[in-house]
């Protein structure tokens, strides 16, 4: 409404001006061409030079009155073009404004419109506006592959979503690695009116294995080639990007341009932005043919029906091996056999405004795409600098860049109201789940988030590990928070083998843990280690699903069920290894217990052997973990017999028991509706004791709590009654929900808590 009051404006302005202007200047001009009562002629036809009534001053008045004629009809042309154009936008503006539909910026098919004013094509006031109808879906293909690019991916989602209004399909063309990151983040991610669907992109290297490529994107960056081969036969077009684009506007503007291809139009692409093409950056520079400047292949529009019955992939192959006798291989990828296409067909490409591709390389002429930042579309980080690149206002693209890429995900979890999302079962399980608790119970939030789907980026770094081929590998377990950043380095010096780590963090604080990682030594000569961000909602720490996240996303026979704020003793991996082949491990159901110990000091000599951890115990530097606060949590490990022992021994379960272990991959998972602080141990271990596990003492093992904070949760707990009231209505429902599983065996857990 607020849109059409100002078209009404506006046209009511430039109707009184045109009026109005042309009357003025006329009485203007007439009362001035008058001397003494006779009309003076305005030609210079018609002058009199020779008149004595004529003098040089009033001839450079009657020049002076010519020219501002002259510009006043300039003026009111161009006004009286301007509500020409505002007339006839106006009722189709108006029916845009009404229907909810998405209209486009202007575009040009003309590359000589374009390179005559690349500037001039970025307004969308006065083109004609195709539009994208309000539920129609929007199809997205991207390639990515590896750890590195499965984080730009998730940038450039947020990016598209922030700013979308209608559904959205993405086809994720992904290897192995980049599959099992974004398909668990995705089905975490839970955003309606999104489809996602993979490709194998393994499967497709067969189809452009054979060009070889210099280019750091590798085999994936010829994949874009074999998409009409690749993407289901009923997808008429689809917009394709790289992983390193930033949208700035929603992207049925971009999809809306597909109305204007013409004739045998079927690649949308944005002109270079570089010299590249040109073939002049240092001698003997020979690119691949080009037209002009050549085309950049970070943002297509592809007509997939049309290239399909072109034969696309016949075309493209018979030009590639053609090039590739006398070029030998690509240098940008798939980019150099699209140009190399387009140079022998032009008529295939519809030229896109460069804003829709704002290309942030070195030696770009990106500038001359925009007059102010706010009229960008589309920023393109395609040069191996990434965010070091030099540009103008790079700070301001940087920023934008940022702003997504430490953007709360979870916002972006919006309804389209009006548009029929496609069933999700999970999604509906979940709301069925949700929707049988009691909001009036006062430990409903603690029963909700036992139910809360947490976003999960697994891999967050890249992770190489392959387990010994003697099947005793173990792996060490822990969750974390941004607090307990600290101990990563100081575990990795003590535990050199594999690490799984669950750490829950906001979007903002997984990007400071990825600037930590990258500027540590420690952790970047690790590829062992596997970082798993599980993103922040609610107000408890998850921490029994952290624990699960970590716990599931192995790849060793058997696991170290640890704590961030423990220090293995140095050598422990090995010791466990061996252990694991002298307890028989693998065919009977144990839990190796670690015994633990505590300092109180920040600084600590660490024991180097069980020796000298005794003589620590002695003389009060080091304690049995907890025996001043929770006796009852470690008191059945014996330390009294541990001290002299040379040989495992098996202990009995206890109430409040909750060492840590040493267990087969195949054992229970932690119980969610432990959160914070209280019982999440506990009831793991009451859960092993009714599977049978036999628990067995290590003797020459041990681990080293390391001082810290109190941590948030636990600070609530002591100051908070019904937090505390909460924690043992979940206990006792444990017990009873154990007592029912497994039956008459699990009364001993009753029991024993009456007991104690």
């Amino acid at each position: 409404m607020l849109g059409i009051c100002r078209g009404r404006r506006k046209f009511l302005a430039a109707s009184l001006t045109i009026l109005f202007v042309p009357a003025v200047t006329w009485i203007y001009l007439f009362a001035g061409s008058f001397e003494d009562g006779k009309p003076v002629s305005l030609s210079p036809l018609e002058s009199q030079p020779h008149s004595p009534r004529y003098t040089a001053s009033s001839q450079r008045e009657r020049e002076s009155l010519e020219v501002r004629v002259r510009e006043v009809e300039e003026e009111n042309r161009a006004l009286r073009k301007q509500l020409s154009l505002a007339q006839a936008r106006g009722p189709a503006h108006r029916r845009a404004n009404h229907s909810k539909t998405y209209s486009m910026e202007e575009g040009t098919g003309d590359s000589e419109s374009l390179r005559a004013g690349i500037v001039a094509g970025n307004s969308s006031e006065c083109g004609q506006q195709p539009v994208v109808e309000k539920c129609e879906t929007i199809h997205v293909a991207i390639v990515c592959a590896g750890y590195n690019a499965s984080r730009d991916v998730v940038t450039l989602v947020k990016s598209v979503l922030f700013h979308r209004r209608n559904p959205l399909h993405f086809h994720l063309i992904a290897d192995a690695i980049a599959k099992q990151i974004l398909a668990t983040l995705f089905q975490t991610w839970m955003v309606p009116a999104v489809r996602i669907d993979f490709y194998d992109a393994d499967e497709l290297k067969s189809e452009v294995s054979w060009i070889p490529n210099k280019h750091y994107s590798g085999i994936y960056g010829l994949m874009k080639l074999v998409l009409t081969k690749t993407l289901p036969s009923n997808l008429e077009r689809v917009i394709v990007l790289d992983t390193d684009i930033t949208f700035a506007t929603d992207i049925a503007e971009l999809w809306a341009v597909f109305h204007k291809f013409k004739g045998q139009q079927v690649l949308g692409l944005v002109e270079n932005q570089s010299d590249w093409y040109l073939g002049n950056l240092w001698k003997n520079h020979r690119p691949w043919p080009a037209l002009g400047r050549g085309y950049n292949t970070g943002v297509i529009l592809l007509l997939l029906d049309k290239l399909r019955k072109m034969k696309w992939e016949q075309m493209w192959r018979l030009t590639a091996e053609r090039e590739l006798m006398s070029m030998l291989s690509t240098s940008l990828a798939d980019q150099d056999i699209f140009n190399a296409v387009i140079k022998q067909n032009p008529f295939l490409v519809y030229q896109l405004p460069c804003f829709w591709n704002v290309q942030l390389s070195d030696h770009t002429r990106s500038e001359q795409c925009y007059r102010d930042v706010s009229d960008l579309k589309v920023i393109h980080w395609n040069s191996p600098k990434k965010l070091r690149v030099k540009n103008k206002h790079v700070e301001f693209f940087r920023n934008l860049y940022l702003t997504f890429l430490e953007y709360d995900g979870n916002l972006l979890r919006r309804e389209l109201f009006g548009c029929p999302s496609e069933t999700d079962v999970n999604s509906e399980n979940l709301q069925k789940q949700l929707s049988e608790l009691d909001e009036d119970d006062l430990c409903y939030e603690f029963r909700r988030e036992r139910f809360t789907v947490h976003r999960t980026h697994l891999y967050f770094l890249h992770y190489e590990y392959e387990p010994a081929a003697d099947n005793t590998d173990v792996t060490l377990v822990a969750q974390l928070s941004m607090d307990r950043l600290q101990m990563l380095e100081a575990i990795c010096k003590h535990w050199e083998g594999p690490i799984s780590l669950a750490l829950y963090l906001s979007d903002a604080e997984a990007q400071q843990f990825l600037r930590y990682a990258q500027g540590s030594e420690v952790l970047m000569s690790r590829h062992n280690v596997g970082y798993h961000i599980v993103y922040k909602e609610g107000q408890f720490y998850p921490v029994n699903l952290l624990r699960n996240v970590a716990m599931k996303h192995i790849s060793t026979p058997y696991m170290f069920l640890s704590d961030i704020d423990f220090l293995p003793m140095y050598g422990l991996y090995e010791y466990l290894r061996k252990s694991v082949i002298q307890l028989d491990l693998a065919n009977t159901k144990k839990a190796l217990i670690v015994p633990a110990f505590e300092t109180l000091r920040y600084r600590l000599s660490f024991p180097k052997s069980k020796a000298e951890l005794l003589s620590m115990l002695d003389m009060g530097t080091l304690f049995t973990f907890r025996y001043h606060v929770w006796t009852k949590g470690h008191a059945p490990t014996n330390f009294a017999k541990w001290r002299t022992a040379t040989t495992p021994y098996r202990v009995e379960w206890e109430a409040d028991f909750e060492p840590y272990v040493v267990v087969r991959k195949d054992c229970p998972e932690y119980d969610r509706r432990f959160v914070g602080f209280g019982w999440n141990k506990v009831a793991h271990i009451m859960e092993l004791d009714a599977q049978e596990y036999e628990f067995t003492v290590l003797p020459n093992a041990y681990m080293i709590h390391m001082p810290h904070a109190p941590s948030f949760d636990i600070t609530k707990f002591r100051s908070n009654k019904q937090y505390r009231i909460c924690l043992k209505t979940l206990k006792e429902e444990f017990q009873q929900d154990m007592s029912r599983h497994y039956g008459f065996a699990a009364l001993k857990y009753l029991t024993a808590e009456n007991n104690s």
